[in-house]
């Protein structure tokens, strides 16, 4: 049986290429059919989670019934009352099977086997701003065709980006004209072939030539003080690297189909490396996960907090949010010291950096502000975000804790 990891395998831009020609005449023509869009959806998933996935398909297939059923639910109970409690229920039973897929393989159990599939945390995101912004009213009716091909859409399905259900529904329901489908078309062919050079090139000398080296360099000199050495600076520069090319690849091919099918899905990369401070990162990193985290965790609880008056000062109030905001985001990665302890840094890195930011609107006249101070912050925060990726690669872990000499492979995707 024919089965393909999305964006992996150059036969799959071939079938992918076929298949999305008739997609290509018909929206020039001024038409769009959405049973062929289904048709080409099912196909591509059923080449993702069947052949030795099958059980990731079944998983899908139950998770999609439960996910759907509960979203839909709400959405006609919202429509008669508004009680707080049955909305984190929602919410609460929306991030169930997540969390139990996330538990189970903190402790190696079966359920992941059972009830795991690539993407989860992905259909989850979606699943859950739908709800909240139907409990917010600006969801007023769903489409359970639009619904389906909104959270199972297969550009996007396994690592995002993650669409909003409103900007999806416009899209999804309109044909471009053809001038601006041209337009389109022509970025999402731009954006598939930078994905090449990323993914296929770039992530390919600094993931598969280049860190495996110095992973054993770094594992051979581990008798200094907490295994420091030069192969573990290479480490974490290569890592660094080797992650943004290798997930911003992918990101590009997602956009890239997702435009040529007339969907603007939402970037995921802006230049992350020329963040001139930690929160101007995440502005330009992972942004529609690092978005989807500020308006709907983020937000919600400052809000809580605000409401509440928990805090006396709403800078202390914003301070304890943004370490609970990054301290879910380590937690959503993995239940290990170091997803927790990276979410942590970002948030106590972003603190930081507000407090300076404060300090120096204070200060104005006594702090320069140049092109030299400019390029010291970016060169700063880039060197502030590799070292929080070579915690989050979990090789220090092994550094410090593993006999074993042979490095691991590292985890690369959502």
């Amino acid at each position: 049986m024919i089965y393909f990891q999305p964006y992996e395998n150059p036969m799959y831009f071939g079938v992918l290429f076929i298949a999305l020609i008739p997609i290509i005449v018909l929206i020039l023509n001024g038409r769009r059919s959405k049973i062929y869009e289904s048709i080409i959806s099912i196909f591509f998933l059923f080449l993702t989670f069947g052949g030795p996935s099958w059980n990731q398909g079944v998983a899908l297939i139950i998770y999609t019934i439960y996910e759907t059923v509960l979203t839909f639910a709400y959405s006609a109970y919202r429509k008669k009352a508004n009680k707080s409690w049955i909305f984190y229920l929602a919410v609460f039973l929306a991030v169930l099977p997540l969390t139990l897929v996330k538990i189970s393989t903190a402790t190696h159990d079966q359920v992941q086997t059972l009830i795991g599939f690539l993407g989860i945390s992905y259909l989850t995101f979606r699943v859950v701003q739908t709800i909240m912004e139907t409990r917010d009213g600006v969801i007023k009716n769903l489409n359970l065709i639009t619904f389906l091909q909104f959270l199972l859409f297969f550009p996007t399905i396994s690592s995002g980006p993650i669409d909003r259900y409103r900007r999806f529904e416009k899209d999804y329901n309109r044909v471009p004209k053809q001038d601006e489908y041209l337009e389109m078309l022509k970025k999402g062919i731009h954006y598939i072939f930078i994905g090449f050079l990323y993914k296929f090139i770039l992530a390919y000398i600094t993931g598969t030539l280049m860190l495996p080296e110095l992973k054993t360099m770094a594992m051979a000199q581990r008798g200094n003080f907490l295994g420091l050495s030069w192969p573990l600076l290479g480490v974490m520069y290569v890592y660094s690297a080797d992650l943004f090319f290798d997930f911003a690849g992918y990101s590009l091919f997602a956009v890239g189909t997702s435009h040529i099918l007339g969907i603007n899905t939402p970037m995921n990369f802006n230049r992350p490396w020329q963040s001139l401070n930690i929160k101007d990162f995440w502005n330009r990193w992972h942004m529609s996960l690092s978005f989807w985290f500020r308006d709907y965790i983020y937000m919600r609880l400052l809000f809580m907090f605000m409401k509440k008056k928990t805090f006396k000062s709403r800078i202390t109030a914003a301070n304890v949010t943004y370490v609970l905001n990054m301290l879910i985001m380590g937690f959503w990665h993995g239940l290990t010291w170091y997803y927790i302890t990276y979410g942590l840094f970002h948030g106590l890195a972003i603190v930081i950096n507000d407090a300076w930011l404060r300090f120096k609107k204070k200060h104005q006249e006594q702090i320069p502000h140049n092109q030299f101070t400019k390029y010291f912050a970016i060169f700063l925060t880039a060197n502030i975000v590799c070292f929080s990726f070579l915690i989050f690669s979990g090789f220090l872990n092994q550094l410090w804790f593993s006999p074993v000499t042979t490095p691991k492979p590292h985890v690369k995707l959502k």
